[in-house]
């Protein structure tokens, strides 16, 4: 079913997005017949130009979580589960799941308003133990952003093919003009991918009330970087901000990370966040497997992810 949830965190953002937010949410096959039955909720975000309605079948997409879940827990594959994405596709295509006054409080309505939300309106385990964070791409940066800050909310994460783990791809002299070319909220629409993502990346991490109608600062003037804006693109990828939560990360009951090989940025920058985390002495799993960034997430979600969290989670009261 797709829902509409209003959030005030999301009031007032600059670029004016609504703060009503579509989800989508996944009821288990017994949900409407085992009346006295409560259930872990898997919340999950999906990546950077997505959204849930292509995740869930509501569109033809290179993914349909729908028919994944109903295969997995018809043949018993992974054990039943509501699970939860919200749309999180804004003007700059993306949130990036943080706190942004451009385009909003991304994190307090994903990790607060939305979990009370879903917690009101459907029978579920209201406890961390029952509560896991999966993502893929912008998702993944996501469910690392999110879990690291919040290990009272969700116990166990999956992460797929995370972005912004570190600077990637920098845009070029041609990408660097069409950026600077955008005025109107309409013009970012027609932005190339690299282009939109530092749009974006802009958006989440480099907001600036006093410059309408885009409220951000480019990295960028007179096709040149700034080294200040970049050194704030910098300070939010996750290998720069991990340090300091590693004891939160410590207190996770599982957390499991994947990416495929022929991605070759994330797949590189994933080894280094596996390097890291074992540095620290944080037990996880990571993953390589053959695969582009895409290709096989429907397989890795069937057979990986929520195997994971069926194991995982907990299914009782605690």
């Amino acid at each position: 079913m797709r829902l509409k949830v209003p959030s005030q965190a999301l009031k007032n953002n600059l670029i004016n997005d609504p703060s009503t937010r579509d989800i989508t949410v996944y009821l288990p096959p017994s949900y409407q017949t085992k009346l006295d039955k409560n259930y872990p909720v898997l919340y999950l975000l999906h990546g950077f130009d997505d959204t849930d309605s292509k995740w869930f079948g509501w569109e033809h997409h290179w993914i349909n979580m729908n028919n994944i879940l109903n295969t997995c827990m018809s043949n018993g594959s992974c054990k039943e589960m509501i699970v939860v994405m919200p749309n999180a596709y804004t003007t700059y295509k993306g949130s990036f799941y943080g706190n942004s006054e451009t385009m909003g409080d991304w994190e307090t309505f994903i990790t607060e308003e939305l979990v009370s939300f879903i917690d009101l309106k459907f029978r579920t385990l209201d406890q961390a133990t029952s509560r896991g964070l999966a993502g893929h791409s912008m998702g993944g940066y996501g469910t690392l952003r999110l879990a690291m800050k919040h290990p009272d909310i969700y116990s166990s994460i999956y992460v797929l093919s995370s972005s912004s783990l570190e600077i990637g791809r920098l845009p070029n002299v041609e990408n660097i003009k069409n950026m600077e070319a955008v005025h109107s909220k309409s013009d970012v629409a027609n932005l190339s991918f690299i282009e939109s993502l530092h749009m974006a990346f802009s958006a989440a991490w480099a907001s600036n009330p006093k410059k309408f109608p885009l409220y951000i600062d480019l990295a960028y003037k007179d096709g040149k970087p700034i080294p200040e804006i970049l050194q704030k693109f910098k300070d939010n990828q996750i290998l720069n901000m991990i340090d300091q939560y590693i004891p939160n990360l410590k207190t996770l009951t599982a957390i499991a990370i994947d990416a495929g090989t022929d991605d070759i940025d994330i797949y590189k920058a994933s080894m280094k966040l596996d390097q890291t985390l074992s540095n620290y002495g944080v037990s996880h799993t990571f993953e390589a497997y053959k695969g582009d960034h895409i290709n096989k997430i429907p397989e890795r979600m069937a057979e990986k992810t929520l195997p994971f969290f069926s194991k995982y989670l907990k299914f009782e009261s605690e």
